[in-house]
């Protein structure tokens, strides 16, 4: 466990908070100190819920160290039983609690209280937060349903299809993994239900969302399971499929190829036929009246081939890294520069697509080395998390966010989801509009000559940050889009003039190297352009202007070049060019 500004997951217990946030009729007694009850607002804030998570605390205090904290223990579970009346209750610890080691777990078990106890041991200096909601979920399903099992010897499972002919009915299946907190997860399932009953596949349990107790112990009647998110539900899926034989479908239909896929999958083991729709569909997707999805025809048209060839960085959860690597890849043409996750239990899948892609993967959860690799791979835009889109807008950089962590703005109050065929479109208007695509950017190119425009004028959904505005920065005093800037600081005026000495103080570990890098900061090379090198500059389009503009500075800087001329700029030119 390290100290850190921004992490990209809680603790586990916070995955067990999730759990039972996301449920109805589950209650979570959390052993933990004062302190550690910030979590509700988790939920509350960014969720905008009505209503505070189901959890009850213990909050020990310091003086209470010196008495009996299991007996806290002992009464908040009674407590809570009396005041919630819950149908299962979790019990666990926060990561401070653990210290103490009081196992709250077992002194639940020992209260004989007439509901489903589950004891939660979650190790919170080795886990994170995905890895405590999986476990959790596991533990619930399991604690729940082990009694359900059929005993040793039983015949296996008898087909989909030869159980639905016989019972007369539709296929019914199990969509696991969705839970609160989770990015667009509320939309997804709804997105996926509808496609499921369009196939002919009824939705039996959507679990852990909005179910249940009762609902989860009716899960092994479904004829087959949907893992939407794996972090969350694949251990159980597993456990469901060795336990009680239901087939599993893994295929996560974020894209129109995967979301293809998924219906090809489903229609495979639930023995349906799903031609129809995918012609259908495909069909569609060259009409803009007709489709489904509009992103296959989007993303041929004109307007689009803007976008081909645009360098990505993606980050996030394994599941969404590696869906939007394969849609920025193969069905926008997009270049793919650098992928990477902080889900360490999946670091294999992302090693293996990042070697398909011929990039070097990113495993960590340090948002500090998540910057530096995008700093060093400057691409043209940045699919990540809330952490990325702090970064991007620190470097100038069109950003989307594809994956939790989240913040209020990433759960819109409108149907927004990220899976199915909708879900494409979804996702298609997230990515584009960043990237300065439509009439914006191109008025601002025709009219810069125009007395109403500035040239160094950049679309107003790019804030005016200093990597943004670095490319075509104007005079002290002068208008920038519209609007009077005012003079640089200090601190503003050495990272726009040694951008590199700026992002070296940020990311040194020794002190000498700070001491030498701060040095250059402090006294760096003052550099002024040339009329005609500044004339010649402006030829350049205007999307990689800015970038020009910094590669020639920089070389000016390391060459000792007081004034950049128009052979400046061409030399440094051909200088990165080699």
């Amino acid at each position: 466990m390290e100290l850190t500004l921004w992490t990209y997951e809680g603790p586990p217990h916070v995955g067990a908070m999730r759990i039972a946030t996301s449920m109805k009729g589950v209650h979570y007694v959390l052993h933990a100190p004062q302190g550690d009850t910030y979590a509700d607002l988790l939920f509350t804030m960014i969720e905008r819920r009505d209503s505070r998570p189901p959890v009850t605390y213990t909050t020990f205090q310091a003086r209470d160290l010196g008495g009996d904290t299991a007996e806290l223990v002992k009464s908040a579970v009674r407590d809570a039983y009396e005041r919630f009346k819950p149908d299962a209750m979790l019990v666990g610890e926060s990561c401070t609690a653990e210290l103490i080691q009081d196992q709250p777990g077992s002194l639940a078990m020992g209260m004989s209280l007439p509901i489903p106890i589950v004891p939660l041991e979650l190790p919170a200096y080795s886990k994170k937060e995905n890895w405590g909601a999986s476990e959790t979920f596991y533990h619930l399903v399991r604690t729940l349903l082990l009694p359900l099992a059929p005993p040793a010897g039983s015949p296996p499972r008898e087909s989909v299809v030869t159980v639905t002919a016989r019972e007369n009915r539709r296929p019914r299946c199990n969509l696991l993994g969705g839970t609160a907190l989770g990015f667009r997860n509320r939309d997804d399932v709804r997105e996926i239900t509808r496609l499921l009953q369009d196939i002919g596949v009824d939705v039996h349990v959507c679990a852990p969302l909005n179910a249940t107790v009762k609902d989860l112990q009716s899960m092994p009647q479904a004829d087959f399971n949907v893992v939407l998110y794996p972090e969350v539900a694949e251990t159980t899926a597993r456990w469901l499929q060795k336990t009680f034989g239901q087939p599993t479908v893994r295929t996560v239909p974020i894209g129109v190829l995967a979301t293809r896929e998924f219906v090809e999958e489903v229609g495979k083991v639930a023995g349906v036929d799903v031609s129809a729709l995918l012609d259908r569909e495909r069909a569609g997707s060259a009409q803009v009246d007709a489709s489904r999805s509009l992103l296959p025809w989007y993303s041929r048209s004109v307007d689009s081939t803007y976008l081909t060839g645009k360098r990505v960085f993606v980050f996030g959860d394994a599941t969404h890294v590696m869906a939007a690597a394969r849609m920025a890849k193969d069905e926008l043409g997009f270049t793919v520069v650098g992928i990477g996750t902080y889900s360490r239990e999946y670091a294999r899948p992302i090693r293996d697509l990042a070697a398909a892609l011929g990039v070097e993967a990113l495993i960590s959860d340090d948002y500090l080395a998540v910057e530096q690799r995008v700093t060093e791979l400057a691409p043209e835009l940045v699919l990540g998390t809330q952490m990325e889109r702090h970064i991007a807008k620190r470097l100038g950089v069109p950003c989307a966010v594809i994956s939790a962590p989240i913040h209020v703005q990433d759960v819109p109050a409108r149907h927004s989801p990220q899976m199915g065929f909708e879900g494409a479109n979804v996702i298609f208007d997230t990515w584009v509009h960043p990237l300065m695509m439509g009439l914006e950017e191109h008025l601002l190119h025709m009219f810069k000559d125009d007395f109403e425009f500035a040239d160094g004028a950049t679309p107003s959904h790019l804030h005016a940050s200093p990597a943004a505005t670095a490319g075509d920065r104007p005079a002290r005093g002068e208008t920038l889009g519209g609007q009077r800037q005012t003079p640089f600081t200090a601190r503003a005026a050495i990272e726009l003039e040694a951008p590199e000495a700026a992002s070296a103080v940020g990311f040194a570990e020794e002190e000498d190297e700070m001491d030498a890098v701060a040095a250059v900061a402090v006294a760096p090379t003052v550099t002024s352009w040339l009329a005609p090198a500044e004339a010649e500059l402006k030829k350049i389009p205007f999307f990689v202007r800015g970038k020009v503009r910094r590669n020639t500075e920089k070389y000016a800087h390391e060459n000792g070049i007081a004034e950049i001329s128009v052979d400046t700029l061409y030399d440094a030119k051909a200088h990165y060019g080699r």
